[in-house]
């Protein structure tokens, strides 16, 4: 047993010892390997990280009254992979409806340097232009920005602003008609408009025309804040207005409810934008604003990307929204006719 256990040893040692060359090449690639899968970390770790883009964002009204749109906004830059936290850092200034305070906000974006600064609204697009002239500006939304001299034009807006716009004189004139069309008795309107807007200037340019085609009367009202909110419309009522057509308005679709509630209880019919209707006005008629706001993530990222905001298209929604408030009809005792109703995107029941 002894003879034949060293015999065995004596041909395992033969066989490690033929062995050694093998076990100097196995070792000698082991390490090569080794060396290649260590290179790529030592060189990720010489990596500088990817750049963080900072978005300043020009809001006219309150993180609250737009919690909707902001979701639109962040689901648009998700869509191209920016993430809030993680690649991006969004800089968030509100005016909350006192548009003096904008100026101010837009040039505390341009001292931060941010890259891109995103503004809702003409007061605040406006705001920006005047702020800045190399900062690229992405209007998620603005009513018509060349009548309000914004851009230059639809096709090649140039300097430093893009984004989406909408025909804000004519969704406002398409309201009274939709009323005239619901209450064919009515000949006395009272339009509600914030004064501190520029858009109004087109906006009632349009609206009178098609009031004076319909034989109405058309009464204006200008209201800066909600604190004004009580007066106005008791100076409606006191005016005898048959009805009232709200304008698009930062301050007043972050104040629908308030609104909407004071037509109500002076028992006006109400028309407005998509937002007043849900909130319990009789009508609503308009774009869809949280899909423009993520809309806005395709501008910023052209732009993060390098492409002069000058030279991206401006673009407009070519959808609108007709909202009937059937339960708004019924507490005025207003039947809303069938032509309306067969032609209503949705009707709140």
């Amino acid at each position: 047993m002894t003879r034949k256990t060293g015999h065995v040893n004596a041909s395992l040692r033969r066989r490690v010892g033929a062995d050694t060359p093998c076990r100097s090449m196995r070792r000698a690639l082991l390490i090569a390997l080794g060396s290649a899968l260590a290179a790529p970390h030592a060189c990720f770790a010489q990596q500088k990280p990817a750049k963080v883009a900072r978005i300043g964002f020009l809001g006219s009204a309150t993180a609250a009254s737009y919690a909707r749109q902001l979701a639109g906004l962040r689901l648009g830059l998700r869509d191209f992979g920016y993430v809030e936290g993680n690649n991006i850092v969004i800089e968030f200034r509100w005016a909350e409806g006192k548009y003096e305070r904008l100026a101010g906000m837009a040039a505390e974006l341009v001292r931060l340097k941010v890259d891109v600064i995103v503004t809702h609204g003409t007061p605040g697009t406006r705001a920006a232009k005047q702020a800045t002239t190399t900062i690229p500006i992405v209007m998620a939304v603005s009513g018509d920005a060349v009548a309000t001299g914004l851009i230059a034009g639809v096709a090649r807006p140039g300097g430093n602003i893009t984004g989406s716009t909408f025909f804000n004189p004519e969704l406002a004139a398409k309201r009274i008609e939709l009323l005239k069309e619901a209450l064919p008795r009515l000949n006395k309107m009272a339009v509600l408009m914030n004064p501190d807007n520029p858009v109004n200037t087109p906006v009632l340019h349009a609206m009178l025309i098609t009031a004076r085609s319909l034989k109405m009367e058309v009464q204006q009202f200008e209201v800066r804040g909600p604190h004004e909110f009580d007066a106005v419309f008791a100076a409606m009522a006191k005016s005898r207005v048959d009805a009232v057509v709200v304008i698009d308005d930062s301050m007043f679709i972050a104040n629908a409810k308030g609104l909407v509630e004071l037509a109500a209880r002076k028992r006006l019919p109400a028309a407005g934008f998509g937002e007043f209707a849900e909130a319990g006005g009789l009508l609503g008629y308009g774009v869809n604003f949280p899909e423009m706001f993520r809309r806005a993530g395709f501008f910023v990222d052209r732009i993060l990307k390098g492409v002069k905001p000058g030279d991206i298209p401006v673009e407009r929604p070519t959808k609108f929204e007709l909202i009937i408030n059937r339960n708004a009809a019924k507490a005025l005792g207003i039947t809303i006719p069938n032509s309306i109703l067969v032609r209503a995107d949705r009707v709140i029941e």
